[in-house]
């Protein structure tokens, strides 16, 4: 991950460049509304994807015809039922939600279109993408978005005269055929893309050089050009990370990047997962670079390359929260299956300069040090992630926290404050938690943790292929 003081990214003293707005000439790719305008008179762009991230971190919308965009849409928004923001991964209508039920009748919110995520979408030929803002009619935010629960906490941390810079880097794993040939063999038997650990390597079988090769060229051409590409330790995993951005910015491309890939990887016969743990000991990660900036100066580093006062204080407040911010970062029960001694993925709350076994890592030198926080799977929807890794510095800051001594040697080691074990526990200590309530405010924790909820509810009842295999001849 190359630090923005290292790629000659120049951080913005004003909240709105922190939030990820564009400002000057756009990169190739993105577009303003007149150059979409210009496209569709052309006859290059005949639909429009209207987008808003669900509580799982997908795309969620609908495609409207080019010119009808352009005429009622672009500058009014549309209405889409509120419970894109108020289900379970399935799209089941559930109660229990205060934002909308079947009590309330299942109501409308309005999606604003965000121009400024306007782009070209060259996995979908003719197609243009934009994100919206999800609002009820008085243009008030829906405060359970996870597009506006990170904005919140972005916006607390200005309060301090601060911004955030962000890079993204995650790992998915490719299996042969698609997800409709997964499907129809129950998910049993699946083949990944590659078959021997290829970390680092660069002599790719021609199937994996295709994929990533297509990927990064759909990418670059949706004005979101990769820092790098690799194949990773596990068969056909592959890690991709981005050039450091504004927060939002940053998870807007992350949920635009997950959607190529699954649309690219469909149409090559290959499924990509960005489940945290696919299989029995392969682990996926999302892993969040984090700066913080003072206007145009970076304010992790102190003398002598330690950390600042003020960074001492975030990681002190990641350290104490983050136990207790698992359902936002951790959101399934899979997700808790990627925490393993020896794994490269944290099972406690440490911290440690270029240590992997730490749930916080500080890397970097000089104005390029920043902390890479390693808590989240891949599966985490990146908004909500971000949100709690601010959260908790925020926390760390107000209250001026000292972390405990730098983790020299093993982190899985007993000793630190274990991270939540399973979601149950994440979802208890989510939900009864003075410092989330009070950083999130108590609708965003009811909200998510009903979410976590329905997730455990689903699965209670459920007999799993393991439990027959492990009980049927022994009960």
């Amino acid at each position: 991950m190359t630090h923005p003081a290292q790629s000659g990214n120049r951080a913005d003293s004003r909240l709105t460049a922190a939030l990820g707005s564009q400002e000057g000439r756009r990169p190739a790719g993105r577009l303003t509304l007149s150059q979409l305008r210009e496209h569709v008179g052309a006859g290059r762009i005949d639909t429009v994807l209207l987008a808003v991230p669900d509580l799982q971190g997908r795309l969620k919308g609908k495609r409207y015809g080019a010119q009808h965009f352009l005429d009622r849409i672009a500058t009014g928004g549309a209405d889409m039922c509120a419970y894109v923001l108020a289900t379970d991964v399935d799209m089941t209508p559930a109660d229990g939600f205060a934002l909308t039920s079947w009590a309330t009748g299942y109501q409308d919110l309005v999606v604003t279109p965000a121009i400024e995520t306007l782009r070209l979408t060259p996995w979908m030929p003719r197609s243009a993408l934009v994100l919206g803002e999800a609002v009820d009619h008085d243009s008030a935010p829906i405060e359970v978005s996870p597009r506006q629960t990170l904005r919140r906490q972005l916006t607390r941390l200005a309060r301090h005269g601060l911004h955030l810079k962000t890079g993204l880097e995650t790992e998915f794993v490719l299996y042969q055929g698609t997800y409709d040939h997964a499907a129809e063999r129950g998910y049993q038997g699946l083949r990944p893309l590659t078959v021997e650990n290829l970390d680092y390597a660069l002599d790719h079988p021609p199937a994996a050089d295709r994929f990533m090769r297509r990927l990064q060229t759909a990418l670059d051409g949706a004005g979101l050009p990769v820092e790098a590409v690799k194949t990773e330790g596990a068969p056909g995993q592959v890690e991709v990370t981005f050039p450091y951005s504004g927060a939002l910015a940053a998870c807007d491309a992350h949920l635009i990047f997950k959607h190529a890939a699954r649309v690219i990887g469909s149409r090559a016969g290959l499924a990509p997962t960005f489940m945290a743990a696919p299989e029995t000991g392969v682990g996926s990660g999302l892993h969040l670079h984090i700066s913080l900036w003072k206007d145009s100066t970076s304010v992790i580093s102190g003398p002598s390359g330690t950390l600042s006062t003020l960074a001492q204080h975030a990681v002190a407040g990641l350290l104490d929260a983050l136990p207790q911010l698992g359902v936002l970062y951790a959101p399934n029960i899979n997700s808790y299956k990627r925490y393993a001694p020896g794994s490269f993925a944290p099972t406690t709350a440490s911290w440690g300069y270029d240590n992997r076994t730490c749930a916080v890592r500080v890397v970097g030198h000089g104005e390029a040090q920043h902390l890479e926080v390693r808590v989240a799977g891949a599966d985490a929807n990146p908004y909500l992630a971000l949100a709690a890794a601010v959260a908790a510095i925020n926390h760390g800051i107000e209250q001026g926290l000292k972390p405990s001594p730098a983790e020299t040697s093993d982190a899985y080691r007993e000793g630190a404050t274990p991270l939540p074990r399973t979601l149950k526990q994440a979802q208890v200590a989510f939900r009864h938690s003075p410092m989330v309530r009070e950083a999130l405010g108590a609708d965003v924790v009811e909200h998510y943790a009903h979410l976590a909820q329905l997730e455990l509810n689903y699965h209670q009842r459920i007999v799993t292929d393991a439990e027959r295999r492990r009980w049927l001849a022994r009960a």
